[in-house]
């Protein structure tokens, strides 16, 4: 419920009073639809140490090693290459 009554005229007043009550109606369904975003990404993680998904390791050995399912391959330039089927599947394996 929204009542005004800054202007002289009932007919203003009313119009200011929408005005207000549609900017309302606004904040609510933005702040539910924030709500439902936050819901359906997840919480969100800075991009920085400690949030790495896999360690790459050149020299003097070869290896990769996904940090989330613990899976390591040995085939360090297939997986640069683009070959990540293997940690996709374990990754599904997890859910």
């Amino acid at each position: 419920m929204v009542t005004a009554q800054n202007e002289r005229y009932q007919g203003r007043n009313r119009d200011y009073a929408l005005k207000i009550l549609k900017a309302k109606l606004w904040i609510l369904k933005e702040e539910e639809r924030k709500k439902e975003e936050s819901e359906f990404k997840g919480g969100y993680k800075t991009p920085g140490w400690g949030n790495q998904i896999r360690s790459y390791v050149l020299h003097p050995y070869k290896m990769v090693k996904d940090l989330r399912t613990n899976y390591e391959t040995s085939n360090a330039e297939g997986v640069l290459d683009g070959n990540l089927d293997a940690f996709i599947d374990e990754e599904l394996r997890l859910l």
